[in-house]
C-alpha cells in the first residue's frame, strides 16, 4: 500500500496507515487515529481545539464556534456580544442597551425602559411622570399636587412648590375624596373616611350585593346565590362558586324520599311516588300515583 509505512519486527512486516495524515479534521481541529492498522478505517477523532469537549469520530466536526447573538436574541434597540462563542458555552451572551450601556443583562434581553409610574408611587390623588424611562434612572419620577391639595413643603425663591421627586407631594390639608374617581366600580359602594389630602388609599370599597370589603382597592365580592332559595319544592342547593362575577352557576338536587337528578341553574326534576311512602290506600286496594313529580301531592 503505497499509504502505509513498513516496518519489521522479528522478520515480519507490520503496515501502519495514519488517517490523519491525510487532515480530514480542517482547521481548528486535531485529529487522532488511536488504531493506525490498514484495517481499522473512520475511527480517526477530531477534536476541536479551543474546546477539548467537542469530539467527533470519523468525520470532522461541522463548527467548533457558535455565535449565539446570531439568531438576535436581544431584539430591536439592544446590542448583542457573545464573549466565548465556544459551542458548548450556552447562554453567556450579553445585551446591553443601547440608549443606556450601563443596563445589560446576561443570557437574555435585557431591561433597557422602567415606567417608575405603573407601579402609581404617588398615589391615588396626585399625577405621577417619569421624565427618563431609562432603567439606570431609578427615583427620578415627579408626583403633583392636585385639585385643592398644594404643596407646602418646599419653598424656592418665594415660590411654593408644588411637586416632589422620587416620592409623594407634601400636600396641604384640603377636601380630596378618593371616591370622587370612582375607584370601586360597579356594584360596590365607596366611603372616604378621611378626605384630607395627605390620607390616601383609605378609601373602603363594600360589595352592596354579596360579602366583601377593601381598604384601598376593589374588594372581592362573595355573592352566594342560594340565600334566594332559588331551588324551592324542599331542594337542596350549593353555589360552588360564590364570586359575584359567577352567576347562575348554582347547583339543586333531590331530597328523600323524592328521586332525580340534579340541575345547575334552576331546580332540578324529583319525583316523589306517593303509593310507595306509606300505602295510602290500605289493604287490599290497589294504589297508582298519575303523577310522580315532587311538586304533584295527594293525587
Amino acid at each position: 500500500d503505497s499509504d502505509a509505512t513498513i516496518s519489521k519486527t522479528d522478520g515480519s512486516a507490520t503496515c501502519e496507515k495514519d488517517e490523519c495524515a491525510a487532515k480530514p479534521c480542517g482547521a481548528g481541529q486535531t485529529c487522532n487515529d488511536p488504531n493506525p492498522s490498514p484495517k481499522s478505517l473512520k475511527d480517526f477523532t477530531c477534536t476541536c481545539d479551543g474546546d477539548t469537549s467537542l469530539t467527533a469520530t470519523g468525520t470532522k466536526i461541522g463548527s467548533c464556534v457558535e455565535d449565539e447573538c446570531a439568531p438576535a436574541p436581544c431584539g430591536a434597540g439592544q446590542t448583542c456580544t457573545d464573549p466565548n462563542m465556544l459551542r458548548s458555552s450556552k447562554f453567556d451572551f450579553v445585551c446591553i442597551c443601547d440608549s443606556d450601556p450601563s443596563v445589560n443583562a446576561v443570557g437574555k434581553a435585557a431591561v433597557c425602559e422602567l415606567d417608575e409610574c405603573a407601579g402609581s408611587p404617588c398615589g391615588a390623588v396626585q399625577t405621577c411622570e417619569d421624565p427618563d424611562k431609562r432603567a439606570s434612572a431609578l427615583a427620578d419620577f415627579e408626583c403633583s399636587c392636585v385639585g385643592t391639595g398644594t404643596s407646602s413643603s418646599t419653598t424656592a425663591g418665594g415660590n411654593t412648590s408644588k411637586k416632589n421627586i422620587g416620592g409623594p407631594a407634601t400636600c396641604a390639608t384640603g377636601s380630596s375624596d378618593e371616591c370622587a374617581s370612582d375607584p370601586c366600580g360597579i356594584g360596590q359602594q365607596c366611603v372616604d373616611p378621611d378626605t384630607t389630602a395627605l390620607s390616601l388609599n383609605d378609601f373602603v370599597c363594600t360589595c352592596t350585593t354579596g360579602k366583601g370589603s377593601a381598604t384601598g382597592q376593589m374588594a372581592t365580592c362573595e355573592v352566594n346565590e342560594c340565600d334566594a332559595d332559588p331551588c324551592a319544592g324542599g331542594q337542596s342547593c350549593m353555589d360552588p362558586n360564590q364570586s359575584a362575577q359567577s352567576s347562575n352557576d348554582f347547583v339543586c338536587s333531590c331530597n328523600a324520599p323524592a328521586t332525580g337528578g340534579t340541575a345547575t341553574g334552576g331546580p332540578a326534576t324529583c319525583e316523589v311516588d306517593e303509593c310507595a311512602q306509606q300505602q295510602p290506600c290500605g289493604v287490599g286496594q290497589t294504589c297508582i300515583d298519575a303523577d310522580t313529580s315532587a311538586s304533584s301531592v295527594l293525587d
